[in-house]
């Protein structure tokens, strides 16, 4: 009972000089004003402390079937996926090796001997030994390293949870970006069109002797112009395939999509309170859980400083009894009870002490820097919105002129109430503002992708 009672009570001693105490989050983390306050720009988004729009499952985002497709593709087949899905295995070993630490460790060694002296009959002997060993983890080290592990499998989880989600992205911003050149490629077409028009009509003004050669050359010059430009598109519409197919994980080929127009993104978003995003995003999570791993490496170190105790037991059947032959074989058995104290050890706990701290304040404030980065994207992503949004309703209505424009003016032209420069520029006008119009409508949906993401969205 009295050796109950101290154990008990240097169980307690120990306990209140930290060697068993859990990891828990640090109050002066700093999340004050994380997401700064877009209202000035639109009212388009919903800034308030509601359910973070990145806690909605990817297929509730992402609704185009072609995209989901894809998505679901890479998430079976991406490298970095599948790598990250075996770190987390090995993980989960480790794990299962500190729980097992707890447990008596047992071996088995059989030994026989034959054994004769000057050719007479050989003497057998044999021993069938098992010995035991057990660590007594009575100052922490074993449940420090214990703990480690298990917020080492946490981290990891999150980084594969990370993994995804990147791939989410990227896959997302891809096809959009495809969408968003096939869109192009349709305008710069529909005015290659319309050049050849502007050009045909010139020569045949110029053969009526209403125009001269230059404005003929003029107008030639613009239709080669768009046609060079419809050129690059296909070559960049062929770039993104091959580097979407790269990561879907497949050879390069033409990827099935849908059309710009056709898709529907949300538009009620909310970003949540900002201690939200403490958990939400996987990297966060898991800078955090990093610092945790470090708070139980530094317990680790300092349970270092106290003894270790072994207590190991043998137990054999053996005919040996060391003075002689005994048959039939009899039990042998023996305990050992052990205690190392370290004393001097040239400073290696001390400087091993030293390291842990230090390596625990820079994960602390690897976890703040990650926690501010996530509330500066998710700034980025909404005044990315914002502006693309706005952008892009201007656009519509500058486009709806222009083309009122250049159909006046090719009027004028005929007429002679317009110069031939008057009627190219016109065009070139229309055009840059219908592909600016498609990009800003690409960015805005960029914007719902990348806000998605920096709120740590990807869950299935």
């Amino acid at each position: 009972m009295k050796k109950l009672i101290m154990i008990t009570s240097a169980s307690l001693l120990l306990g209140s000089c930290g060697l068993y105490n859990k990891y828990e989050r640090p109050e002066d983390v700093n999340t004050k004003g994380l997401v700064r306050d877009v209202t000035s720009l639109t009212d388009t988004l919903a800034v308030s402390d509601t359910t973070s729009f990145g806690n909605l499952p990817w297929r509730s985002v992402f609704t185009d079937p072609q995209l989901q497709t894809l998505i679901e593709t890479g998430l079976a087949n991406n490298p970095d996926m599948l790598n990250a899905a075996l770190n987390v295995k090995m993980v989960k070993a480790q794990l299962l090796a500190a729980k097992l630490a707890f447990v008596p460790s047992f071996t088995f060694s059989p030994q026989g001997t034959l054994s004769s002296w000057d050719g007479h009959t050989p003497s057998k002997t044999y021993s069938l030994p098992v010995t035991a060993s057990w660590s007594f983890d009575l100052f922490g080290n074993l449940l420090s390293q214990k703990r480690s592990a298990q917020v080492a499998l946490i981290a990891t989880q999150d980084y594969q949870m990370a993994v995804q989600s990147n791939i989410i992205s990227g896959i997302a911003n891809m096809y959009y970006t495809l969408l968003m050149l096939d869109r192009q490629l349709e305008i710069v077409t529909k005015m290659e069109g319309l050049t050849k028009n502007t050009w045909d009509m010139m020569k045949l003004q110029m053969d009526l002797g209403r125009a001269r050669s230059t404005s003929v050359q003029s107008a030639e010059a613009n239709y080669y112009s768009v046609q060079a430009q419809a050129v690059d598109l296909k070559r960049q519409i062929r770039e993104v395939e091959n580097s979407l197919s790269l990561l879907l994980g497949q050879p390069a080929q033409t990827i099935a999509r849908s059309s710009l127009d056709a898709q529907s993104l949300p538009t009620e978003l909310s970003t949540g309170v900002a201690i939200q995003m403490l958990n939400n995003r996987p990297d966060v999570h898991a800078a955090e859980m990093k610092l945790a791993q470090c708070f139980y490496d530094t317990e680790t170190a300092r349970s270092r400083f106290y003894p270790n105790i072994t207590i190991s037991g043998t137990g054999a059947y053996t005919n040996s009894s060391g003075m002689g032959i005994v048959n039939p074989g009899k039990w042998l058995l023996s305990a050992v009870g052990s205690l190392v104290q370290p004393i001097f050890q040239r400073g290696q706990l001390i400087a091993g002490l030293k390291v842990a701290k230090a390596q625990q304040e820079q994960a602390y404030n690897d976890w703040q820097n990650a926690i501010l980065k996530a509330g500066s994207e998710v700034s980025n992503a909404l005044v990315q919105y914002n502006s693309a949004d706005e952008k892009s309703r201007l656009e519509a209505r500058q486009v709806e002129v222009l083309t009122k424009n250049v159909e006046d003016t090719k009027q004028l032209y005929t007429s002679s109430g317009s110069t031939y420069l008057e009627v190219i520029a016109a065009q070139t006008s229309l055009l840059n503002a219908e592909l600016s119009k498609a990009a800003d409508d690409f960015s805005k949906m960029q914007a719902v992708v990348s806000l998605y993401s920096a709120l740590g969205g990807g869950r299935n």
